[in-house]
C-alpha cells in the first residue's frame, strides 16, 4: 500500500522517471515518510495508553531495592519500550538520579532508551526484515548492560551537580489520566503522540531525506570504494565519527541505514552508524551537562564509542 502511493506521487503526479535519480529518491522519500509517520502514531499512542496504566513512581519503586543485575535488566527493559530519543530522555534520567537509584542502573535507561525502542523495533522489522532488527536489538542491550557496567566503576555519584539530588519530577497529567476513566487515558495516550511527534518530527524527515538523497544520488562506485568493504579497518570508526556530530532517533536514521545497506553498506558499519546517531549526540550531551560534570561527560561518551565500534567490527566479521 505505502509502495503503490509513492509510486502513483512520485511517476504518475509527478511524473518522474523510475530510472532517474531524482525520481528514485522522491518515491523512496514519500514511501518512507508514510510508512514511518503512520507506524509512529500507532504505536505511541498504544505505548501511552500502557503509561496511563503504570506510573513512572511505580517503576521506579520496582527497580530501588533490587539486585543491581534485575535492576539494571528493568532499567534496559523500560528504556526499551520508551519512544524516546537521546535528549528526552533526559528528565526520566534526572528522575531517576532524584529518585536515588544507583546511577549505574540509571545509565543503563540513558543508553538503551533512545537507541531500542518498539517504535524502531518495528520499523527495522518492517523495513529492513527481522534478522536485522534482533541484531540491532541485541547490540543495543549487551551495549546498555555492560556500559553501564564501566560507568559504575567510574562512581559517577560524585560528578552529579549537586542541585540535581533536589529536583523534584511533577507527572501530574499522568497521575490524572491513571486516576481518571478511559476517555482521560485515551487523551493522554493522544497527547503522547502529539507531544514526541511534534519534538521528533523534523528530525524524521531530515532522516528520511538523508536517506532518499543517499539512495537516489550517491553512486555505487563511491560506495563500494569507500564503506561498503569491509576491509577497510577506518570505515567503521569514520561511521562513528560521522554519527557522533548528527542528532536523530532511531526511528529517524532507519532510512538512512536502509539506503546505506542497499548501496552495499556492510552490516556492522550501518549498525554502528545508526547506534552512534540514536544514542550519542551533541545535544544530548549538552543538555546531559546541565546534570552531570564534565568527567562523566568523557566516560560516557568514551564508552558508547568503543563499544560501537566494536559491535561494528563485530557484525562485519560475523557477515563478512
Amino acid at each position: 500500500m505505502f509502495e503503490q502511493l509513492a509510486n502513483w506521487i512520485a511517476y504518475d503526479l509527478l511524473q518522474l522517471s523510475a530510472e532517474s535519480q531524482t525520481g528514485s529518491a522522491v518515491q523512496f522519500f514519500v514511501m518512507d515518510s508514510v510508512k514511518i509517520f503512520v507506524m509512529l502514531v500507532v504505536i505511541i499512542y498504544v505505548m501511552g495508553l500502557l503509561r496511563a496504566y503504570v506510573s513512572t513512581e511505580r517503576i521506579r519503586e520496582i527497580v530501588t531495592g533490587k539486585p543491581k543485575w534485575m535492576g539494571r535488566s528493568l532499567a534496559i527493559s523500560l528504556g526499551s519500550v520508551t519512544p524516546f530519543c537521546s535528549c528526552s530522555s533526559v528528565p526520566l534520567f534526572i528522575g531517576f538520579v532524584e529518585a536515588r537509584i544507583p546511577l549505574g542502573i540509571t545509565f543503563a535507561f540513558l543508553i538503551a532508551s533512545p537507541m531500542i525502542n518498539e517504535v524502531a523495533v518495528v520499523l527495522l522489522i518492517s523495513i529492513l526484515g527481522w534478522e536485522i532488527a534482533a541484531l540491532y536489538v541485541l547490540a543495543g542491550v549487551v551495549v546498555a548492560y555492560i556500559g553501564s557496567i564501566v560507568m559504575e566503576w567510574f562512581k559517577p555519584e560524585r560528578w552529579v551537580e549537586s542541585y540535581v539530588w533536589d529536583i523534584k519530577m511533577r507527572h501530574q497529567q499522568e497521575l490524572e489520566a491513571q486516576t481518571g476513566g478511559l476517555s482521560a487515558r485515551h487523551e493522554f495516550a493522544w497527547n503522547e503522540v502529539k507531544v514526541i511527534v511534534k519534538r521528533i518530527w523534523h528530525w524524521v524527515f531530515i532522516g528520511i531525506g538523508l536517506g532518499a538523497l543517499f539512495h537516489g544520488y550517491v553512486p555505487e562506485a563511491w560506495v563500494s570504494t569507500y564503506l561498503a568493504d569491509a576491509s577497510n579497518w577506518w570505515s567503521v570508526p569514520a561511521a562513528v565519527a560521522l554519527g557522533v556530530p548528527l542528532y536523530s532517533n532511531a526511528t529517524g536514521v532507519i532510512p538512512v541505514i536502509e539506503a546505506m545497506l542497499g548501496k552495499g553498506v556492510p552490516i556492522g558499519t550501518s549498525l554502528a552508524l545508526m547506534m552512534s546517531i540514536a544514542a550519542l549526540s551533541l545535544p544530548e550531551l549538552l543538555i546531559l551537562r546541565k546534570v552531570i560534570r564534565w568527567p562523566a561527560l568523557m566516560v560516557f561518551a568514551s564508552v558508547l564509542v568503543v563499544a560501537f565500534i566494536f559491535v561494528g567490527y563485530l557484525f562485519n566479521f560475523l557477515y563478512a
